[in-house]
């Protein structure tokens, strides 16, 4: 049965706020976010930094944020992942779904 945070029973709603460097940009890397974020039922957003990084926050279970970390380390064809820089708090409650931001 769900929580009232909307995830499974003691299952408590986290964020992870997240800065991934390398080859990101312009091969694909947010979409590639923006759709794992939405199987995995995650609730947040990512977007393009000036210095070359892509910048994401997301909020969801711990198993979901755990996947989609993991998955940033290899990103779409033609990326070439350096680091993944990520964080973990309480949930802020971020509002539904998952959008590229501009």
């Amino acid at each position: 049965m769900p929580s009232p945070t909307g995830s499974p029973a003691g299952g408590r709603r986290q964020r992870a706020e997240a800065t991934v460097s390398g080859r990101v940009q312009g091969v694909g890397f947010r979409r590639y976010v923006q759709r794992w974020a939405a199987k995995l039922a995650l609730d947040g957003w990512v977007r393009n930094e000036p210095d070359g990084t892509v910048r994401l926050v997301a909020e969801g279970t711990p198993e979901a944020l755990d996947r989609l970390t993991r998955l940033l380390w290899g990103g779409p064809p033609g990326a070439s992942v350096d680091d993944v820089a990520a964080e973990r708090t309480e949930s802020r409650d971020e509002p539904g779904g998952f959008r590229i931001a501009r």
